[in-house]
C-alpha cells in the first residue's frame, strides 16, 4: 500500500511544476500531445489498440455500489460494434456510498488528495492510446484529435484543476500558534469538502470537459459520482476504473469515485443533481438542461457550460489567405461539434479591405467556400479533420440548414476508407442578413455557420455584444488592421463577457484553448457559470473549518 502522503512525495515535482504553470500562464504541458512512436515507443499504440478491442462486446470491469442490472447504450459514429455493458446505477445507493467515503477522504488532506489525483492522471496517461480509441469511437473525433483533446489535453486540464485546487486549499496554514500577551492558543485549519460532487458528462468531449470538475472536487475533499452521457460512457468508465484502483491501493474507500451509468430516459442526472446530499454539480451540454440545473439544484453550487453564439467580426486584414485558411480549419475541426466553434461571422455590407484588395460580402463568402474546399478536397485529410457526426441530432440540424436559402458553401458527404460506416459531412455556410435574428440567435450545434451582413463594423460590434450578452458565447474573434477597431472589439468583448482572439492567421485557432494558459468559459455571460480553470471554479467546492485550544503556559 502506498499512502496518499507517499503519493504526494512521489509526484511532488509534477505538482509543484503544475502549480507554477497555473500561476505564470506560459506554455507548459505534462503529457506529450503527439502519438508518435518517437515519443511513446513502438509498442504503445498497438498495445492501446489491443486494450481497447479487448473491452468490446463484454461487461466493463468496474464495481458500482448497489448496481441493479446492466446497460449498454453506446454506438460508434464510425460504425463499428461496441457492445460494452456497464453496471446500472441506483442513484440513492451511489449517494449513500459517497457519503460513507467522506471521512477517510477528508483525512487524507489537500496534499494527500493531490498526490492521489496525480497518480490517477499518471496511470490514465499510461493508457492514453486505449483512452483515445474510447473517445474516438464514442464521440466521433478523429483518432489524432481524440488522442490530444480526449487524451493528453484532457489530462493537462485535469492536472491544471488539481494545481489550482491544491493552491487554494493550502493557502491557509494547517497549524498556527497565536499569542496575545499572556494568552496562547494553538489553532488548526481543516479543509472540508462541500459534499458529494456530481459530474454530468457530455457526448462530444467526455474527458476534456469532465476532468476539470472531477479533479477539482476530489482535491478539495469531495467524493464524486461520474454520470456519463449514455452515448459516451467508455472514456469516463475507464477513468472511474483507474480512480477506484488508485484509491483502493492507497488504503482509501474506492467509493470516493463511482460511476452512474443509465439507460436513456432514466433521468438519473436530475435525480442526483437535486438530492440533498449532492452539493456540487458540474455539467456540460444543452442550455435547456443547464438552465434547469441552475434553477432546480438549489442545494448545490452548479458549474455549467452550455450553448452559445461564438462570433467572428471581420473588418479588415493584411493576411487574407491566412485568415481564410485559419477560419476554414476552425469551421471544419471535428465537424464544428465543439462548444467553441464559430457560428456567426459578421461582415459589413460595404465589404472589407485586404492585402488582396477589396472584397465585398459575396466575394468573401466565395473565398471562404474555396478555402473550405481546398482544405477538405482530399478525402483522407478531410476525414482526419472532420471526424464523424456524433448523432442524428447534429445531422438533422446540418441537413435543415443545408436545404434552406442562402447557402454559400454546401455540405458534402466524405468517405473514410478505414471506417466505411462513418457519417462524415463538410460544413455548410449560409448567408443571412442582420435582420434574420430568429435564425442566428439560436445555437445550431454542428458544422453550420452563418455569414451575416451588417451595416458596418460598428454595427457588427454592437450586434456581437448584444447577442453574446443575451445568449452567451465561449469564444470570439476579430480581424482588423485598425488599432481603433481592435480596441473597440476588446471593449465589446469585455462588455459581452467573453474571451477574445485577434487576427488569428497561423497555427492557433479560435476554437482551441491551451491548459495552464487559456481560460475556457468566463461565467460572465449565459454560456457558462465558471471558467476552466480559475479560483472561482474551485473556491465553491470547499470550506476551511477552524479549531482552537489554549496552550498551557510553561
Amino acid at each position: 500500500m502506498t499512502s496518499p502522503a507517499e503519493l504526494h512525495q512521489t509526484h511532488r515535482e509534477l505538482l509543484d511544476r503544475a502549480v507554477s504553470a497555473a500561476a505564470t500562464r506560459d506554455y507548459w504541458s505534462a503529457f506529450p500531445e503527439s502519438p508518435s512512436k518517437k515519443v511513446y515507443g513502438e509498442e504503445a499504440a498497438p498495445a492501446g489498440d489491443r486494450a481497447f478491442t479487448a473491452l468490446l462486446g463484454k461487461p466493463f470491469p468496474v464495481d458500482v455500489p448497489g448496481a441493479v442490472g446492466s446497460v449498454s447504450t453506446e454506438r460508434s459514429p464510425y460504425g463499428i460494434e461496441l457492445g460494452v455493458s456497464y453496471p446500472k446505477a441506483d442513484p440513492l445507493a451511489l449517494v449513500a456510498a459517497a457519503r460513507a467515503a467522506v471521512p477517510g477522504w477528508r483525512d487524507a488532506g489537500p496534499t494527500g488528495r493531490a498526490g492521489v489525483a496525480a497518480e490517477i492522471l499518471t496511470r490514465l496517461h499510461a493508457r492514453v492510446f486505449e483512452l483515445a480509441h474510447a473517445v474516438q469511437h464514442t464521440t466521433g473525433q478523429a483518432f489524432v484529435m481524440a488522442f490530444q483533446a480526449g487524451g493528453t489535453h484532457a489530462l493537462d486540464r485535469g492536472l491544471e484543476a488539481v494545481a489550482v485546487a491544491l493552491a487554494a486549499t493550502t493557502r491557509l496554514p494547517g497549524q498556527t500558534s497565536w499569542t496575545k500577551g499572556d494568552l496562547a492558543m494553538e489553532k488548526t485549519a481543516t479543509v472540508v469538502g462541500r459534499g458529494v460532487g456530481l459530474v454530468i458528462g457530455c457526448t462530444t468531449f467526455p474527458t476534456w470537459n469532465g476532468f476539470p470538475g472531477l479533479f477539482a472536487s476530489l482535491v478539495t475533499g469531495n467524493p464524486v459520482i461520474v454520470k456519463p452521457h449514455p452515448g459516451a460512457v467508455l472514456p469516463l468508465a475507464i477513468t472511474v476504473q483507474v480512480c477506484r484502483e488508485v484509491l483502493a491501493e492507497a488504503g482509501l474507500n474506492p467509493d470516493v469515485v463511482t460511476l452512474a451509468a443509465e439507460e436513456p430516459g432514466d433521468h438519473i442526472a436530475g435525480t442526483l443533481a437535486t438530492h440533498p446530499d449532492v452539493r456540487i454539480v458540474d455539467f456540460t451540454g444543452s442550455s435547456e438542461f443547464g438552465d434547469w440545473l441552475e434553477a432546480n439544484a438549489r442545494q448545490a453550487v452548479v458549474y455549467t457550460e452550455k450553448a452559445g453564439l461564438n462570433t467572428v467580426v471581420v473588418d479588415s486584414t493584411d493576411d487574407y489567405q491566412g485568415l481564410l485558411r485559419n477560419l476554414a480549419f476552425s469551421l471544419s475541426l471535428y465537424s464544428g461539434q465543439m462548444c467553441t466553434t464559430p457560428q456567426n461571422i459578421l461582415v459589413p455590407r460595404d465589404g472589407i479591405e485586404t492585402d488582396a484588395g477589396h472584397r465585398d460580402v459575396a466575394a468573401f463568402g466565395a473565398d471562404l467556400s474555396a478555402a473550405l474546399d481546398k482544405l477538405l478536397g482530399d478525402p483522407r485529410r478531410a476525414a482526419g479533420t472532420l471526424g464523424a457526426i456524433v448523432n442524428d441530432g447534429v445531422l438533422g440540424r446540418l441537413e435543415e440548414a443545408a436545404s434552406g436559402p442562402g447557402v454559400v458553401h454546401p455540405s458534402a458527404a466524405v468517405g473514410d476508407e478505414q471506417f466505411p460506416g462513418a457519417t462524415i459531412r463538410t460544413p455548410v455556410v449560409v448567408r443571412l442578413d442582420a435582420a434574420d435574428e430568429k435564425t442566428y440567435t439560436r445555437e445550431c450545434f454542428g458544422p453550420v455557420s452563418y455569414l451575416i451582413t451588417t451595416d458596418s463594423t460598428p454595427h457588427s460590434l454592437a450586434l456581437f455584444t448584444e447577442t453574446v450578452r443575451a445568449h452567451g458565447a465561449l469564444s470570439s474573434l476579430v480581424h482588423s488592421t485598425s488599432p481603433a477597431v481592435l480596441e473597440s472589439a476588446r471593449s465589446a468583448a469585455l462588455d459581452a463577457g467573453v474571451h477574445l482572439s485577434e487576427n488569428l492567421t497561423g497555427g492557433v485557432f479560435v476554437n482551441q484553448t491551451a491548459a495552464f494558459s487559456d481560460l475556457h468559459g468566463t461565467g460572465a455571460n449565459p454560456a457558462a457559470t465558471a471558467s476552466l480553470t480559475d479560483d472561482w471554479f474551485v473556491a465553491g467546492r470547499f470550506f476551511t473549518l477552524q479549531s482552537r485550544r489554549h496552550v498551557a503556559s510553561s
